[in-house]
Order: C-alpha cells, then sequence, then structure tokens
C-alpha cells in the first residue's frame, strides 16, 4: 500500500450512512471494520450485521440501541454515553453476526461502529462504563491513559479487539514502535488495526507513523486530525505524537485469522531500551 492508501483523512471514506465507513474491501485485508455514525436529534440509523460482530460505542451522546438476533431474540439497551472522548469512559454494546441493530438517538450524537469478520456468535451484550479496565500507561513525555473496554483479556468477542487511547498534548503513545504481522505462537499474533482519531480543540493535530518491517510493507508519517484514519496492515507502528496544548484520541479497532484471540506484539529491536511503556 501506499502512504496515500494508509492514511484516510476525514471525510475521505464518508457516504449516505456513516462519516467513517472502513471495511475489508476498502482496506484490503479479510477482518477489521469501522463505521462512525452520526445522528441528528431524533435520529436513528439500521444496519445488519451479517457475517461479522460490531461493538457500537459512542463518542459524543447517548443512544438507544435494540437488537434482533432471531425472530424471537429482541433485545434493547440505553447507552449513557458522554458529552466527547475526552470527557471519560463510555459504556458500549456487542452485537453478535447474523443480527439487525438500530441506534436511535433523542438528542444526537456520535456512534463508534468497530466491527470484526467473525466464526462464532455470541450473545448481545451491555459493558457498564464502570467496568472498563483503565490503564496508566508509561511515564514522563509517554505516559498516556489506555481504555481496554473490549481488549482480548477484559471483553469476550470472537475476533474483535478494540480499545481507546487519549495521550496528553506534547506525549508520545504506541511507543516503542511495534508489530503484530507475523504468526509466532505465544510472541506474536496476526492483526490488521485500525487508528481513528480526534483531537482536543478545533486547530489541534497529531503524528502518526507506520514504517515497514519487510521489503515493500507499510510506510507511512501522517499529520492527522479529528475524524482521520490511518490503516496499519503490517509493519512497525509508532510514536503516535500529540502536538502540545492538545490532547489526542484514537480508537484502536483489531482483528486477525489466529485460532485464539489475542494481543502479542513484538517491539523494534533499535528501542528496547525505551523506558515510557508500550502502546
Amino acid at each position: 500500500m501506499t502512504s496515500t492508501d494508509l492514511h484516510l483523512p476525514r471525510g475521505a471514506t464518508a457516504n449516505a450512512h456513516y462519516a467513517v465507513d472502513i471495511g475489508p474491501e476498502l482496506a484490503g485485508w479479510t477482518h477489521s471494520s469501522l463505521r462512525v455514525v452520526e445522528l441528528a436529534p431524533g435520529g436513528d440509523h439500521t444496519f445488519t450485521t451479517g457475517d461479522g460482530e460490531w461493538i457500537v460505542l459512542p463518542l459524543e451522546g447517548g443512544c438507544t440501541v435494540q437488537i434482533e438476533s432471531g425472530p424471537t431474540e429482541k433485545d434493547e439497551f440505553q447507552l449513557l454515553g458522554r458529552a466527547s472522548v475526552f470527557s471519560g469512559v463510555s459504556d458500549f454494546v456487542y452485537a453478535p453476526r447474523d443480527a439487525r441493530v438500530t441506534i436511535a438517538s433523542g438528542a444526537g450524537g456520535r456512534f463508534a461502529l468497530a466491527g470484526a469478520k467473525c466464526e462464532r456468535r455470541l450473545p448481545a451484550r451491555y459493558g457498564p462504563a464502570p467496568e472498563v479496565p483503565v490503564e496508566e500507561r508509561g511515564s514522563g513525555t509517554c505516559a498516556r491513559r489506555v481504555r481496554n473496554f473490549a481488549s482480548a483479556d477484559s471483553f469476550d468477542c470472537d475476533r474483535l479487539i478494540a480499545v481507546e487511547v487519549v495521550t496528553p498534548g506534547g506525549n508520545w503513545s504506541s511507543y516503542p514502535p511495534h508489530k503484530h504481522d507475523e504468526h509466532r505462537p505465544g510472541e506474536e499474533s496476526v492483526l490488521e488495526e485500525i487508528y481513528y482519531f480526534e483531537i482536543d480543540g478545533p486547530k489541534g493535530l497529531g503524528y502518526q507513523r507506520v514504517f515497514p518491517s519487510r521489503a515493500g510493507g507499510a510506510d507511512v508519517l501522517a499529520e492527522v486530525r479529528s475524524g482521520d484514519a490511518v490503516l496499519v496492515p503490517d509493519g512497525w507502528h509508532g510514536p503516535s505524537i500529540a502536538q502540545p496544548g492538545h490532547d489526542m484520541y484514537y480508537l484502536n479497532v483489531m482483528a486477525g485469522p489466529g485460532g485464539t484471540r489475542e494481543w502479542r506484539i513484538c517491539f523494534h529491536p533499535d528501542h528496547t531500551e525505551t523506558t515510557g511503556g508500550y502502546r
């Protein structure tokens, strides 16, 4: 892929239904997807999950989520949501494959749909915000906050792994550079990854680096702003750099072909002495 393929500026994948719409066909891979739906006050949106599992995650505002998993299976969940991605952790809903999902919001809002193609059909479930593990990772200029709402060890999915990271202005995260593009049992897992960014402040920006782990591999240095996404099909990724004075948020969506759902990474050998911590 070229750098143009990997960096998707705000609006680059927008359509009549979604502000962001990244699926396997667009990304050139097999499993990971991300959509962002924007609802006006009183608005709603319906989609079918098909052969994928999906998490409905409020970015701004709250909503009601109805899930029809079969002729007699219907669940309804109320999501309190949040004022913004910088205001704190949000509750969320898991929707299984082969289901019909309707999102409705009385006050309006923006909602991320993190998805992955899967095999198992798990039950629809609600994820309460107080149960989301929050990790203070790194130190000094590498300090950041990780919200492990759907990490491999915190919430059960078939393939999907998703976390949020908030990096204070001026700091680095996704550091040291690391990769997950080889199957090495117990050491590294193969995962396709999407980074979706929001920056605190209308003029804020950040930078994302992805560089090759093999000849012809992914290579991009992108200036990112709110609504941008960066694809990581392979390669070393990091750092993610926040502009001083502007906190940076990103949503990571990952999935892969491995028989075990796990996040195992390999650090770049030139940065193994770094003490700032990973991601």
